[in-house]
Parts: C-alpha cells; sequence; structure tokens
C-alpha cells in the first residue's frame, strides 16, 4: 500500500463510475482527496459516492456526457465551487471502437470513438487549466492505451483516438511545465474492466489482433492501473512531466 497522501486535494475523476476510474476515485479518496466522481451512468456513480462518504471521505458525483460543453462546464464548476479548486484532473472515461480496419470505419465508428476518447478529454483539460494556472499547480492524468504505442491493437478509430492523447499530453506538458501544470498518461494494457467492445462480425480487425494476443503477460486489475494513476498524480512524481507509462506487464517492452 503506498503512503501518498492527496490529504485536501480536489479531485476530479472521469469514468469513475466503474473499472480503473472507480479505483481511483477510492484510491484518492482513501488518501484524503475530495473526489467529483464524473460519469454517465448516474445509478452507479450513485453508488461510488456513497462508498466513499460512508468510508469517511467526501465525494460529489457529476452525472452527464462529458463530450457536451455544458455537462464540461458543469464538472469544472462544481469541482471549483464545492472543493475550492482543482488539483487534479484525472481524463480516464472512455470507449472502444468495433475493432474496424480504416476501409471498414463508418462515419458513426470514427466520430462516437474521437468524441469520447479525445474530444471529451480535451474539453475537460481545456474548463480545469484556468483553475489550476491560477493556483500555480496542477496535476493531470490521462489513461491513454497500449494502442497509443503501436498501430495493431484496435481499430482505425481507437488507434486514431489514443495516439492523438499522447499527442494532448505531450502538449499539455511542455506549453504549461511553466504554470506548475504537470500532465502524463497511462498506457494500460489488457485490463478486467468490464468495458464493452462491440466488434463488428465482418471486422478484420480482431483477426489481426490474434497473431499479438500470445504476447500479453495476463490481464492486470482496475487497481494495478490506479495504483500508476495515483502515483503519477502525487507529490512523489513532481519531476514526472509528458510521460507515458505502460501498465500492461511488459507488453510494451516486446
Amino acid at each position: 500500500m503506498s503512503t501518498y497522501s492527496f490529504e485536501g486535494r480536489s479531485t476530479i475523476v472521469t469514468g469513475a463510475a466503474s473499472g480503473i476510474g472507480r479505483a481511483a476515485a477510492l484510491g484518492f479518496a482513501r488518501r484524503g482527496a475530495k473526489v467529483l466522481v464524473a460519469d454517465l451512468q448516474e445509478e452507479q456513480a450513485r453508488r461510488v459516492v456513497e462508498g466513499i462518504e460512508g468510508a469517511g471521505g467526501t465525494a460529489l458525483a457529476v452525472v452527464g456526457d462529458l463530450s457536451e460543453q455544458q455537462v464540461v462546464d458543469r464538472v469544472a464548476a462544481t469541482a471549483a465551487e464545492e472543493f475550492g479548486g482543482i488539483d487534479i484532473l484525472v481524463n480516464n472515461a472512455g470507449v472502444m471502437d468495433r475493432m474496424s480496419r480504416l476501409g471498414e470505419t463508418e462515419d458513426a465508428e470514427w466520430e462516437r470513438t474521437l468524441r469520447i476518447n479525445l474530444t471529451a478529454p480535451f474539453l475537460l483539460t481545456r474548463a480545469v487549466l484556468p483553475h489550476m494556472t491560477r493556483a500555480g499547480r496542477g496535476s493531470l492524468v490521462f489513461t491513454a492505451s497500449e494502442a497509443s504505442l503501436r498501430g495493431g491493437v484496435a481499430g482505425a478509430s481507437y488507434t486514431a483516438a489514443k495516439h492523438g492523447l499522447v499527442g494532448l499530453v505531450k502538449s499539455v506538458a511542455a506549453t504549461y511545465r511553466d504554470s506548475g501544470i504537470r500532465a502524463n498518461a497511462i498506457g494500460p494494457g489488457p485490463t478486467s474492466t468490464g468495458i464493452q467492445v462491440d466488434i463488428a462480425p465482418d471486422s478484420p480487425g480482431a483477426a489481426a489482433l490474434a497473431p499479438v494476443l500470445g504476447l500479453i503477460n495476463g490481464v492486470s486489475t482496475p487497481e494495478q492501473q490506479a495504483a500508476a494513476i495515483l502515483f503519477l498524480a502525487s507529490e512523489e512524481a513532481s519531476f514526472i512531466n509528458g510521460a507515458v507509462l505502460p501498465v500492461d506487464g511488459g507488453w510494451a517492452a516486446l
């Protein structure tokens, strides 16, 4: 168990109703953070908040589609007003594509995957940056993917979105470092999160992925991924900026 302290820190975690986001929200709360649970799933988000409060922590939920500007504005304003600022943002919410190659990718698949995996983190990061720059500090952690490090483990839209997310991380890290703001990402390998993968029946994507499945060294738990998020957000990682940390059992090293 790590000893990182987030006592009194205001923290936003997206996709916090389940999986990696839930594990991160609970981890921050156990270490003293005030946590805003942002998710589309109202009932599940409420249960996470109740769990945090039942353990003596402070949490609240904002429900909505984070690719919509009005929801993003509500998340940032609520955290700032209720918690007295915004110290940490974890851009974790995401969806899988249908494992389609570019030639078989339909507009709807492309637009949905980029909207949720790339546009939503852009919008929320933009919304919290004024709060962080005024405070002269802030930590941003993004959930990227093995698909942000290579080209053959997902469909075209998911791969493009996660590569774009890494570019966003590095841009923020480079341009806001003088403002006391750090931006980093984790690159999860296969994780038991329950995320739904609606693979198109005629998609060659799954077949293309099959040869690399044997390279995967097991499946991680959400808590293992959350541990990396907490580390990157902590003061112990204060000189780490613009990094993408693979959390994949060594898959990225192969």
